[in-house]
């Protein structure tokens, strides 16, 4: 009860500020993962995203590859519409760290933006302080940074909140208030990803976790810097409920995953996300 009352005040604030702001472009990130298995398959899926989305607007779009294929993408150019980053980014510029790559190498070919923490790595055992250290340098280095959080399951003690808020602190330590112009937040419960998902999660439940996440914001960073970070969500989505997300769930964006591989799916979950104003 005490958590359900304090998520329905800061519910109240959280409306009334946003309705005094100029809502920003909304935020579509492709999460290729560990595809295609070729160059031609990359340049293919490439392609149809970049012609399929050049003249929707209202939405930054990214598409992050393996880094094996940032070279090739990068050659058939990135727009306004069409930019491309990397699926994770070490902490050091260079050294003897084998099977790394840092942000200044993929400066090279054009990334601008670095996925970090996704569940899929935090299962191959990186925690939150390994995140943070990527994530300052990262930013440091002029990237926008994606912070990925989410639990693995819910209980009705509401213990994933306090699990939500350990990711969140622990990984943000050393971030400045300025630092958070390069931050984007992307919650994807571990539940509703890929083959463990049963199903997407409810509107009003990721309403209510995005407005957790921005009062932790508020609270380690203050009211305005907290406000302009974007706050996305990923696991299940579909062309045919992206938009909800978005309108109902109050997502400044999505994070994709499987359906980014088809350029058909992405476009359209593009185009439903550039229908919210």
């Amino acid at each position: 009860m005490f958590l359900e009352t304090n998520i329905l005040n800061f519910r109240i604030f959280i409306t009334c500020v946003i309705n005094l702001l100029v809502m920003s472009n909304k935020i579509v990130i492709a999460n290729w993962k560990m595809n295609p298995k070729t160059p031609a398959e990359a340049r293919r899926i490439y392609k149809g995203i970049k012609k399929g989305i050049a003249k929707v607007k209202g939405v930054d779009t990214y598409v992050c590859p393996p880094f094996i294929f940032l070279s090739e993408l990068s050659k058939l150019g990135v727009t306004l519409k069409t930019r491309l980053g990397v699926q994770d980014a070490f902490y050091e510029e260079t050294g003897a760290y084998t099977g790394q790559t840092s942000p200044e190498m993929a400066k090279a070919y054009k990334a601008k933006l670095t996925i970090l923490g996704h569940s899929e790595r935090r299962i191959l055992g990186e925690d939150n302080k390994l995140i943070g250290r990527k994530l300052l340098h990262a930013i440091a280095n002029g990237f926008t940074a994606v912070l990925c959080v989410g639990e693995s399951e819910r209980n009705e003690e509401g213990d994933y909140y306090t699990f939500i808020r350990e990711e969140l602190e622990t990984a943000l330590v050393g971030v400045k208030r300025g630092d958070l112009k390069k931050v984007i937040i992307a919650y994807e419960p571990i539940w509703a990803i890929g083959k463990r998902a049963e199903e997407a999660i409810d509107t009003k439940a990721l309403y209510e976790m995005i407005l957790f996440i921005r009062k932790v914001l508020i609270e380690k960073f203050g009211r305005t810097p907290a406000l302009g970070v974007p706050i996305l969500y990923g696991g299940s989505v579909k062309e045919n409920n992206a938009l909800e997300f978005i309108e109902k769930g109050g997502a400044d964006g999505l994070l994709i995953g499987g359906a980014s591989l088809s350029p058909e799916q992405f476009i359209g979950i593009t185009k439903s996300a550039a229908l919210v104003k």
